[in-house]
C-alpha cells in the first residue's frame, strides 16, 4: 500500500517499525537510535519512510510506503484524505482510534505529569461520521476546501464526511456560489456553524469588509442561512450562540460530555470557569443554590446571560478573565469545574485553586500535555484523581477530549 504523498523530497527512504501513535496524528518509530515521526502510520507496521526534516531530538519523515500492514488499518473512505489537513487517523479502525487515544493520555500523565491515570479510564464516544456542527473551510482561486498537511495549500473539497449534512449541503452551495462573479474575491477563509436547521457563516479571513449583500445572498442559496444567533438545543437546554461565541463541536456528544462533567457534582456553591455560552453553566445551576460563571469573551458573556435569563436560573456571570476573578475572590465554592483553551490552566489559576482548595474539582480539557502539567501540579498539592474519562469528541483526528475529577485528599 502506498501513501499519496504531498512533498517531493530527495532522500532516499529507510525502513521503521512504528512502536506508537503520539499526540499530532504521527507515528514513532526509530532508525540507529534516533526517534522518527510519520503519517498515516499505525503501531506494529513495518513502514519505508523518507526524511523530511532533521529536528532536535527527532527526525520527521513522509511515508513512502506500509510494508507490513497492521490489523487495525482500514482503507480510508474519504478520497481527500492522504491530502486534506482535516483528519489524521482514516486509515485506523475506529475501535483502534479510541484505543490509541487512550494510550496517548496515558503516557502524558506518566511522562509529564509524573502521574498513574486510573486503571479504569473510561471513553465515551459516538458516530465517528457526519459529527461536526463546525467548520472552517479556505477560499483560493475560485475553489473551497482545507489546507494541506503541514501547509497552506488549498485542498479542494466537494464534501467533507465528518461534518454533519446541513454543513454538506453549505458547503456545496458555497462550491456552486463562487462560480459566479458576485463571490468577493478578497474572502480567503470562512467558518460554517449549524444545529441542523440554522446556519451561521462567519467571515475569519478577508482583506476588506464583507458587503451586507454578500449575506442577502448567502441567504438565499444556502438553505437555513442566518447571520445572527444560531439557537442550540442541548440536555434540555437551549442557548443561543452568536458569531464570535464559542460552542462544541461534536453534535453527538455534548450532553455526555455536560453529563461527565457535572456527575456527582451537588453542593451550594459553584464556580464556572471559562464558561462560555453556558453549556455547564446552566445544569450547574440546576444543582446548585449559587453559581458564578466566569467568561471573558464579551459575546460569549453576553450570551451566557441572555441563555440563564431565558432558563430562569439565578447565575452570577462575571466578564473577566478567570485567574483575575480567582485573585479577587476568598469564597471557597464547594465545586468548580473548568474547561480552559488549549493552553490548560496554567500556573496562575493552578495556585489560585490550590489556594482555595474547592472540595471538588473537574477539569476539562483538549490537549494531553497541558492536561498532565496541571494534574500534576494539582495532585502535588493536595487532590486527587478520582475519575478520567476520554471523550472522543473528534473521531478520525488526533485531538483528544478528557474530563478529570478530582477530590482534596484526606491530608487536603
Amino acid at each position: 500500500m502506498k501513501a499519496n504523498s504531498y512533498r517531493t523530497v530527495t532522500n532516499e527512504p529507510e525502513t521503521i517499525t512504528i512502536e506508537k501513535l503520539v499526540y499530532g496524528g504521527k507515528g514513532l518509530g526509530r532508525q540507529n537510535g534516533r526517534v522518527v515521526l510519520a503519517p498515516f502510520v499505525l503501531p506494529g507496521e513495518t513502514a519505508r519512510v523518507r526524511v523530511e526534516a532533521r529536528k532536535a531530538g527527532f527526525v520527521e519523515a513522509e511515508l513512502e510506503e506500509v510494508v507490513t500492514p497492521a490489523p487495525g488499518r482500514v482503507e480510508p473512505p474519504c478520497p481527500f484524505f492522504y491530502r486534506c489537513g482535516g483528519c489524521h487517523y482514516q486509515h485506523a479502525s475506529y475501535e483502534l482510534q479510541l484505543e490509541q487515544k487512550r494510550e496517548i493520555v496515558r503516557e502524558a500523565l506518566a511522562r509529564l505529569g509524573k502521574l498513574e491515570a486510573p486503571p479504569d479510564t473510561g471513553i465515551v464516544s459516538g458516530p465517528p461520521w457526519n459529527y461536526r456542527n463546525r467548520a472552517q473551510l479556505h477560499i483560493s482561486g475560485g475553489e473551497i476546501g482545507y489546507y494541506a498537511h503541514g501547509s497552506r495549500r488549498l485542498v479542494p473539497v466537494d464534501h467533507c464526511p465528518i461534518s454533519s449534512p446541513k454543513i454538506n449541503e453549505a458547503l456545496a452551495a458555497l462550491a456552486g456560489m463562487l462560480r459566479d462573479a458576485r463571490f468577493p474575491a478578497f474572502v480567503r477563509s470562512i467558518e460554517l456553524f449549524t444545529n441542523e436547521s440554522e446556519v451561521q457563516l462567519n467571515v475569519l479571513e478577508t482583506s476588506r469588509p464583507v458587503a451586507r449583500r454578500f449575506f442577502d445572498w448567502c441567504a438565499e442559496r444556502i438553505p437555513g442561512f442566518t447571520h445572527d444567533a444560531i439557537e442550540y438545543a442541548a440536555g434540555g437546554c437551549l442557548f443561543r450562540v452568536r458569531r464570535r461565541s464559542f460552542f462544541q463541536v461534536n453534535r453527538f456528544l455534548i450532553e455526555p460530555l455536560v453529563e461527565t462533567a457535572v456527575a456527582g457534582a451537588e453542593g451550594q456553591t459553584a464556580f464556572d470557569l471559562y464558561a462560555g455560552v453556558g453549556l455547564f453553566t446552566l445544569p450547574l445551576a440546576r444543582r446548585f443554590q449559587t453559581v458564578t460563571a466566569v467568561e471573558s469573551s464579551s459575546s460569549a458573556a453576553g450570551d451566557l446571560e441572555f441563555n440563564a435569563a431565558r432558563a430562569a436560573v439565578a447565575v452570577e456571570v462575571r466578564r473577566q478573565p478567570v485567574e483575575t476573578f480567582l485573585e479577587q475572590t476568598t469564597q471557597t465554592p464547594d465545586f468548580v469545574l473548568a474547561d480552559p483553551p488549549r493552553t490548560g490552566l496554567g500556573k496562575p489559576v493552578v495556585s489560585q485553586l490550590l489556594r482555595l482548595r474547592p472540595p471538588r474539582l473537574a477539569v476539562v480539557s483538549c490537549d494531553p500535555a497541558t492536561l498532565a502539567r496541571d494534574l500534576g501540579a494539582l495532585v502535588g498539592g493536595g487532590y486527587r484523581i478520582d475519575q478520567l474519562t476520554v471523550l472522543d469528541l473528534f473521531p478520525q483526528t488526533f485531538h483528544i477530549e478528557t474530563v478529570t475529577q478530582l477530590s482534596l485528599g484526606e491530608l487536603g
